[in-house]
C-alpha cells in the first residue's frame, strides 16, 4: 500500500486543492459554491500561511487526496477550516483525515497556539464524530472569538485546547 505524504501547500497545488473540495461541497453535500465564491482558497498563502497558520495536503502517489487549514486569528488562538478527504481515501485504512489532524496539532502545539476553534455544517456528520473522538467540543456560536472566520453555511462549531 502507497503511503499518504503530508506537507504544506504550495502555488502548484492549487488545482488538485480544488479537485478535492468541490466534488465534496457539490456533490456529497450538495452546496451550490464555486472555487470563486472561496477567496480564502484563491489566495491561501496570504490567508492561512502567515502568522502561526498553515495550509497541508495530503498525497497519495502524487494525487492531492486531502486538505486542511490553521488560520491564525490572533491572541494564541486558531481556526482549523477546509478539512476535505477524497472518498476513495476515507477511513482508517488510510488514516488521511488523522494524518491531517496530527500534522495541525502538532504544528499549532510548537507554534503555541492554545486553542483550536472551527465552524462547520450540520449535514457534515461523519466529520462532527472525528472531531469529537480527536478532543473537540461543541461550542454555541456566541462562545466563538470575534476574530473567527465565519462561513456562511456554518451553523455547528467546535472548540479544542491545544
Amino acid at each position: 500500500m502507497s503511503e499518504i505524504a503530508i506537507r504544506p501547500f504550495a502555488a502548484p497545488d492549487i488545482d488538485g486543492v480544488f479537485s478535492v473540495i468541490l466534488p465534496i461541497q457539490r456533490d456529497e453535500f450538495g452546496f451550490a459554491i464555486t472555487a470563486d465564491d472561496q477567496p480564502d482558497l484563491q489566495v491561501i498563502p496570504d490567508f492561512y500561511q502567515s502568522g502561526k497558520g498553515q495550509f497541508w495536503i495530503a498525497e497519495l502517489e502524487g494525487v492531492i487526496v486531502g486538505t486542511i487549514g490553521l488560520k491564525d486569528i490572533g491572541n494564541n488562538r486558531a481556526a482549523l477550516r477546509k478539512m476535505f478527504v477524497a472518498a476513495p481515501v476515507r477511513g482508517p485504512r488510510h488514516g488521511v483525515a488523522a494524518k491531517l489532524l496530527d500534522t495541525l496539532i502538532t504544528h499549532a502545539k510548537a507554534n503555541g497556539i492554545q486553542e483550536i476553534f472551527l465552524g462547520t455544517t450540520d449535514r457534515f456528520l461523519a466529520a462532527h464524530r472525528f472531531y469529537e473522538k480527536n478532543g473537540f467540543t461543541e461550542i454555541k456560536r456566541s462562545d466563538l472569538p470575534r476574530s473567527f472566520p465565519l462561513m456562511a453555511v456554518d451553523n455547528k462549531f467546535y472548540r479544542r485546547t491545544v
